[in-house]
């Protein structure tokens, strides 16, 4: 009898991730029949590849990380977050006997309801690292989900967290890659870059209207760059921001819109243009040398290239201040974040004083390069991850019963 698989993750990165896996895992093991379960957000990834669902996705103010912030949980409340748990809850009872294995892809919400099915899973715990404090310190009832004979395997983000986890005492960790490296390969698409002039990466975000308001700061960036280096700079967008938002954000500005995607800013000793592409974020961070980012998953795989990264602190409710401080302590020398708050009137100066020096420091970014591979690694994630689930199912395959 063919064997069936649940993914369930909580969140953007984490559906990312999880969809990546289950890809390769279609590859070398079509005979698996595999479902999804996003439990936080749309799921668009898992969508975008036909895949069967199970639950009812639905998006909340937070996005998932209230832990940020404790008063957009109430919100998230307020939206039905509890009755939405409930609900997710009583789906998976119904339908967890089918299924041989279950992946939970996140954080100690998948891996609670991975456990509360009462079937075979493994965990691939890629919202935590050891980095953050230099000892991972899991919630109590994380740990013991962890530590049931049900929980075949852990995966983790990047080796020092297995190295970490396997000293607290769970033999079943390792690190055998984090997917998301496994989607920048360039797609050719036409830039239209100066290859002599140093190119500078927006990363504004995903989640609207946030992402708005976080371009609408990295262009006042570029403005005060422009009165120091001459520069080229490209934003990635995610498809929910349209040719309107961007002729709104550039009249709010003062800025001129001209064909799509194209931001003009005239001042009194040069222009500024900023060029703006959908589906181009491999091909955009792979030649830039720098990037400005205010995302969580992006600022990551630039990381992963060898990258330099500027981060400023947002409005929110995904990247304050406290997320950028949380990713500085995740990824180490490659971040730096300028101020403590938007607000900051030096803002855009300092930002723009620390990229220029930056570009310049042949050290620093020769530590960015060896930095990369340490906290977040090469590509092969997906793969690697895919056949160790494909084993676990046959080594265990006498054990797990339907």
């Amino acid at each position: 009898m063919n064997k069936e698989v649940l993914f369930m993750s909580n969140g953007h990165g984490e559906d990312l991730n999880a969809s990546l896996i289950l890809q390769e895992l279609r590859k070398i093991a079509p005979q698996i029949m595999i479902t999804g379960m996003p439990l936080v957000g749309e799921g668009n990834a898992y969508r975008s590849l036909n895949l069967p669902l199970i639950g009812q996705p639905k998006s909340l103010p937070s996005g998932g990380i209230f832990y940020m912030n404790p008063l957009t949980l109430l919100k998230d409340v307020g939206a039905g977050l509890i009755g939405l748990t409930f609900y997710q809850i009583r789906t998976l009872l119904k339908y967890c006997s089918r299924y041989h294995l279950i992946v939970a892809v996140g954080d100690i919400f998948p891996v609670t309801m991975a456990y509360v099915s009462g079937r075979p899973f493994v965990a691939f715990l890629v919202s935590t690292s050891s980095y953050y404090e230099g000892k991972l310190q899991l919630p109590w009832l994380t740990r013991w989900c962890l530590r049931s004979p049900r929980c075949l395997a852990i995966f983790t983000r990047d080796a020092f967290t297995s190295q970490d986890l396997q000293r607290q005492g769970f033999k079943k960790a390792s690190f055998l890659g984090y997917p998301i490296m496994d989607i920048l390969t360039p797609t050719g698409k036409n830039l239209d870059l100066d290859h002599h002039i140093p190119t500078i990466a927006l990363l504004p975000g995903s989640r609207l209207p946030e992402a708005l308001d976080n371009l609408a700061l990295l262009l006042q960036v570029c403005e005060s760059l422009a009165t120091l280096e001459t520069l080229q700079f490209r934003v990635a967008l995610v498809q929910a921001i349209q040719e309107k938002d961007l002729k709104r954000l550039a009249q709010t500005l003062g800025w001129q819109y001209q064909s799509f995607g194209i931001l003009i800013k005239h001042q009194e000793k040069n222009t500024v243009r900023v060029e703006c592409y959908h589906q181009a974020f491999s091909d955009i961070i792979n030649y830039c040398s720098l990037a400005i980012g205010m995302a969580g998953t992006a600022v990551e795989q630039v990381v992963g290239l060898g990258k330099p990264v500027i981060q400023l602190p947002g409005k929110g409710p995904q990247f304050t201040y406290a997320f950028a401080e949380a990713q500085m302590r995740l990824l180490g020398l490659s971040v730096k974040t300028i101020g403590k708050s938007y607000k900051n009137p030096r803002l855009f100066s300092e930002a723009a004083t620390t990229i220029q020096a930056i570009l310049k420091d042949e050290d620093y970014l020769r530590s960015c390069r060896q930095n990369g591979r340490e906290r977040v690694g090469k590509p092969g994630g997906s793969l690697n991850l895919a056949h160790a689930i494909a084993q676990l199912l046959q080594n265990w395959g006498a054990r797990i019963r339907t």
